[in-house]
């Protein structure tokens, strides 16, 4: 098989074999994943374990309804399957995952932000983000991230590992239990949307962030019970990645980062896109367009004087008319110390006109959490450096 380099954050090759899903990770990224957890299983594999432990079949679904349609995680509340049935699954079955650091929360209590501790050390964030009409929430796939975007605190932290599929799942459950108990003024009391847009590329995590997807969409007491169509998966251009995702079936919106519309700044600012260019990431986004038939949602972080040039969004503008696509906005939440900074407001007011003028439809992001280290790998950063 042909070898396709990537750059991993100290710069040093990932190979990724033509037509692989995702990099292979080198050694030092390979850790331990944890102890199996009932949400890296589908309800027959959860079958298959509890009668391996000598209990009867249906606790699978006794544990299953517990975790994913009362969002309990604690095996303690689990009072109606007796105790010492109890405390063989739960070691089995349920063991912790995730370990709070710190909890933070801003906007009245409708941005919380979690930052976690993984049983190897490992550190992910997760942010809860309610409005009047749903609750979001943003979840890590890998413990930090080996794209190497210069811009993107987890970026320049490098990668550590993979998330399991369990490990994905319960960031998930636990803030649909914040929601779930009231925990977010003026909002519903149900998670309705999940976005991949954490620590972390989707997509070079491919097979656990496909299961999580499944988990979360399936029907209770199976998974979550979430709209496909309310799930998004991010991605900086894992060309190979999102032509697979193209074929699973499932009506995910897409997110393409792109950030800038042209190679020679795309190539410092997303240096995946020293492999796969522009024009082939834009070719794999309209095709899983054309599958689904759902609407891609192109990423552009606006970060003054770099990549908010007038002629920039003209050239955006014409590579995404009439496409099935939207542009989404991000007014850039800078790291600490970094030299980037976000685009002054009239600057990203006429890149917005002239994407509209092109046919191109075009929203800001709501900027949330940036007294909370909202920005994706900032609150890791912080505790690392404490």
């Amino acid at each position: 098989m042909t070898e396709l380099p990537l750059l991993s954050v100290d710069r040093k090759p990932i190979v990724l074999e033509r037509g692989a899903s995702e990099p292979a990770a080198p050694a030092r990224h390979r850790a331990k994943l944890p102890p199996r957890h009932l949400a890296d299983l589908d309800l027959a594999a959860r079958r298959a374990a509890v009668a391996a432990l000598g209990e009867k079949e249906f606790r699978a679904a006794q544990l299953s309804t517990h975790y994913f349609a009362r969002l309990e995680r604690d095996p303690a509340r689990m009072t109606d399957i007796p105790l010492t049935a109890r405390d063989r699954l739960a070691g089995d079955l349920l063991p912790p995952l995730l370990t709070p650091v710190r909890e933070l929360q801003c906007d009245d209590g409708a941005t919380r932000k979690a930052l976690w501790r993984l049983h190897d050390g490992s550190l992910v964030e997760s942010v809860l983000m309610g409005y009047p009409d749903r609750v979001t929430v943003c979840i890590s796939s890998q413990a930090g991230c080996g794209m190497a975007c210069p811009f993107c605190a987890t970026g320049q932290a490098g990668l550590t590992r993979n998330l399991s599929v369990a490990e994905i799942v319960d960031q998930v459950v636990y803030l649909a239990g914040v929601a779930a108990s009231g925990g977010v003024p003026g909002s519903p009391n149900r998670l309705s949307h999940v976005v991949f847009m954490g620590m972390g590329e989707p997509l070079a995590n491919y097979p656990r962030v496909i299961e999580a997807v499944r988990r979360l969409t399936s029907p209770a007491p199976e998974g979550l019970g979430l709209s496909q169509r309310h799930i998004t998966v991010s991605t900086v251009g894992l060309v190979p990645a999102m032509r697979k995702l193209a074929e699973e079936d499932l009506s995910v919106t897409l997110a393409l980062s792109l950030h800038a519309p042209d190679d020679e700044l795309r190539d410092e600012l997303v240096p995946v896109n020293q492999r796969w260019k522009v024009a082939e990431v834009l070719d794999a986004a309209w095709a899983y367009a054309a599958r689904t038939g759902r609407r891609v949602s192109i990423e552009y972080a606006m970060i003054r004087d770099v990549n908010d040039h007038p002629w920039r969004a003209d050239l955006l503008g014409k590579l995404l008319a009439g496409r099935l696509a939207h542009v989404n906005l991000i007014p850039l939440n800078p790291t600490p110390g970094s030299k980037w900074d976000a685009s002054p407001k009239p600057v990203e007011r006429e890149f917005v006109r002239r994407l509209r003028a092109a046919g191109v439809p075009t929203t800001v992001r709501d900027t949330r959490g940036r007294e909370i280290d909202g920005a994706c790998g900032q609150l890791a950063a912080s505790e690392e450096s404490a």
